[in-house]
């Protein structure tokens, strides 16, 4: 294909990527810009003027299926032989090549998963850790070699950039990895960040492999360079051997894998590293309508994840919608109505996803299109029933019915299922960490919301009937899929897009998740929010649930991120008098007038005695007294409603109560037992 032929459907700033051959190169590429067609055609006119010899390009990006779409792109553009390759793939095929000849021995045998590895490092320290712990010590095990971060320094740099694994103190995870390492090698194996450490390690103290290396590529081009980890620059810095002849291709505003060591500073700071940098934005979008462009550059404008401002290419479209929702179930009946209409108009499923923040979430929304007949399938983890651990917590709770389990005085089967699955490792409250603990943690308790939402319908409903109804769930979620809505995470979708777009629970405390407690980790969660607004072509829809089941109180609020987005201005102008310290009514929301210390207006009467709860904040008042602490510290007025509501009559039934763990019933759990009993 002539070299004109290869630019001429390529935008301005397209036109002067393909166009600008030689190194340094940045490229800013906002979502949607068309970064792939530009990168693509930029190699395959270096191939077509002669400036690249096809076999001294690498171009490297972090997936398989987006390096084999670069591969089959530069096939189409007359550049088949061009190498397109993960950082991992190319550097295990420098390595099984360099390896025998520089050691004399058999390369290392590639493990496939490190688990196995890390039962052997525990149980050389005489730790017993669950599936979910073995799973996150494997994930911090991975960030700790991806980030150079060596086990004799971790306890140090986790506590300075907040990392941490549940029920593991850190010094125990560095001896972990510490530990882990020297199994490893006593197998023989290396994982996958070994891959890289020891390709980086041959180039560093291996003259002759290097120059060979560096004779067989001379042109780099890096996708996604945003998510660069500091041991995947190390090795790339070592195949550059002091040349510039690269090109990086990245947007700060999706960068989401920060926890997995990525960091977007090499491509912010990529012009100080390298001073003869051309710098080259692509902003125009054609994946989206104006409408959910607009939305996009709304929610970062003025952040300090702010990228490209994004400028829409396509026709103007539909509104981008917001709705907010009294409970989790009539937010994911709504959603399946929608896509049911849409379907009935004639938009293919394949083309609708419904996005969220964790994984759990996605029980209701499986719940509701079956109930609404519309297939789906869920991507990047399994169906909520086929979850591991709610697997085994089905099975335990239909072996408690069968065997004719019965509450505990004055307690419910609810409260069954809540022991049967404190058993499991589950408590009333989430635990601090994440990852998989937290993620285990989050299936439990949509079990445990589930169970109370089942005996809040009914007197008659048992335990028995609540593993019927589970198992009813779990069959009719379980039919095949030839074409159905895509279920899934925002990291899940990244790099897809769709027509139709949900964005659902958007609400504070599940986006930003509660966990995110620092400036840093609140941004990753508003650009997590950024990549789900613009997988969307054509239509986008926002919604939260003000309660997780029928019947709660409405305590939750919209997320922060959708305070510049959201088109009903009383809604937001009633958030921000509340953040400013104006009460309003804790069940519908609205603003309250009167006298300070209100929380419900008088359409809206408190659910519960009022005259206990007047003795529950007197309680509070003379205990916090005593201790010399604020009155908040001892239980907020939240708790002290759910208690006044629920009247528990245990200590099991009181740590069912949200925002009571533990350690507040050793303290005051007595206390308040006498006072309901009164």
């Amino acid at each position: 294909m002539p070299a004109p032929d290869l630019l001429s459907a390529l935008d301005p700033e397209q036109r002067q990527v393909a166009e600008t051959l030689r190194g340094p190169v940045r490229v800013l590429a906002g979502a949607g810009t068309g970064k792939t067609r530009a990168i693509t055609h930029r190699i395959a006119h270096g191939v077509a003027t002669g400036v690249y010899a096809p076999t001294e390009v690498l171009a490297v990006t972090f997936t398989t299926r987006a390096a084999g779409e670069m591969r089959a792109r530069l096939r189409g553009l007359g550049a088949p032989t061009v190498q397109a390759r993960t950082f991992h793939s190319a550097a295990l095929r420098q390595l099984r090549y360099f390896w025998p000849h520089v050691h004399g021995t058999e390369l290392p045998t590639l493990t496939e998963s490190k688990i196995p590895l890390v039962v052997g490092a525990a149980r050389t320290l005489s730790l017993r850790p669950d599936q979910a712990m073995l799973r996150d010590l494997a994930s911090e095990i991975e960030w700790a070699k991806v980030s150079n971060v060596r086990p004799e320094s971790y306890a140090t740099v986790a506590a300075a950039r907040n990392r941490s694994v549940a029920k593991v103190e850190p010094e125990m995870v560095g001896r972990m990895i510490a530990a882990y390492e020297d199994v490893k090698r006593a197998q023989g194996r290396m994982d996958m960040e070994d891959v890289l450490l020891l390709t980086a390690g041959l180039l560093a103290d291996d003259e002759r492999v290097a120059a060979q290396v560096r004779r067989q590529y001379k042109w780099f081009v890096v996708d996604e360079f945003q998510d660069v980890s500091p041991l995947q620059s190390a090795l790339l810095d070592l195949w550059l051997g002091g040349r510039d002849e690269i090109c990086v291709v990245g947007d700060p505003a999706q960068t989401i894998y920060s926890f997995a060591g990525a960091d977007a500073a090499y491509l912010r700071d990529f012009p100080h590293k390298h001073p003869r940098t051309t710098s080259i934005e692509l902003v125009r979008n054609y994946r989206s309508t104006p409408q959910v462009v607009t939305a996009a550059n709304t929610l970062l404008a003025g952040t300090g994840s702010t990228s490209v401002q994004l400028r829409a290419q396509r026709p103007a479209g539909a509104a981008v919608t917001y709705t907010g929702h009294p409970d989790e179930v009539a937010e994911a009946r709504s959603v399946a109505r929608e896509i049911a209409r849409q379907r009935s108009s004639g938009r293919s499923l394949a083309e609708v996803a419904v996005l969220f923040r964790i994984n759990a979430q996605s029980e209701p929304y499986e719940e509701a299109l079956t109930d609404a007949g519309v297939p789906y399938v869920v991507r990047g983890a399994g169906r909520f029933f086929e979850r591991g651990e709610v697997r085994e917590a089905v099975t335990r709770l239909r072996g408690a019915a069968r065997g004719g389990a019965v509450p505990a005085e004055s307690d419910t089967w609810v409260d069954l299922v809540r022991d049967t699955l404190s058993g499991m490792g589950w408590t009333p409250d989430p635990p601090e960490a994440r990852g998989q603990t937290r993620d285990r943690w989050e299936s439990w308790q949509a079990l445990v919301s589930q169970a109370e939402a089942f005996a809040a319908e009914s007197d008659d409903h048992d335990l028995a009937g609540f593993v019927d109804d589970l198992d009813r769930r779990a069959n009719e979620q379980h039919a095949p899929v030839a074409e159905g809505v895509t279920l899934a995470t925002f990291h899940a979708a990244k790099g897809l897009e769709w027509d139709s777009v949900f964005l659902v629970g958007l609400q504070d405390g599940t986006l930003p998740i509660t966990y995110a407690d620092t400036p840093a980790a609140v941004e990753e969660e508003r650009r997590l929010l950024y990549v789900g607004l613009t997988r969307a072509r054509a239509d986008l829809a926002l919604s939260w649930a003000q309660a997780r089941n029928p019947g709660q109180a409405a305590r939750r609020k919209p997320s922060r991120f959708l305070d510049p987005l959201l088109p009903d201005t009383e809604r937001v102008t009633s958030s921000r008098k509340a953040a400013r310290g104006v009460q309003t009514c804790v069940e519908c929301g609205k603003p309250l007038a009167g006298a300070k210390g209100k929380r419900r207006c008088a359409e809206c009467p408190a659910p519960y005695d009022e005259a206990l709860f007047e003795r529950l904040r007197t309680w509070r008042a003379e205990t916090a007294a005593a201790i010399d602490k604020p009155a908040f510290v001892v239980f907020s007025n939240a708790t002290l409603e759910e208690i006044a509501t629920a009247r528990p009559t245990s200590t099991r039934s009181l740590l069912a109560v949200s925002g009571i763990g533990p350690d507040k019933v050793t303290k005051y759990g007595d206390d308040l037992l006498a006072i309901l009993a009164e």
